[in-house]
């Protein structure tokens, strides 16, 4: 079952988070890992301008918690958490998705 990871957060140093994002990202294409993220969108709210949502899709539970346990996976996440003012994360199973 798909897995999604939603990361609710504050921050006025976005521009400096979507590149250490950028950052792993490329790393991680240039590796041959045997987990990593499928799907990542950044959401910004329109009514609180430093108020944001980074929802991570994977294929599983069990791959993102092997992502999740990776060692540059935690250093991303600490430079992020050092950027944040308030984070939280939000884990949910997939039950449907689809573009209409």
């Amino acid at each position: 079952m798909k897995f999604v990871q939603i990361i609710d957060f504050q921050t006025e140093h976005m521009d400096e988070m979507r590149e250490a994002m950028r950052q792993w990202e490329q790393q991680a294409a240039t590796e041959d890992r045997d987990v990593k993220p499928t799907h990542r969108m950044v959401l910004q709210d329109r009514d609180h301008p430093n108020h944001y949502l980074v929802v991570v899709e994977f294929n599983s539970y069990e791959e993102a918690m092997k992502n999740s346990a990776r060692d540059d996976t935690t250093a991303l996440s600490e430079k992020l958490g050092a950027l944040t003012s308030t984070r939280d994360f939000i884990n949910c199973d997939v039950l449907d998705s689809k573009d209409i």
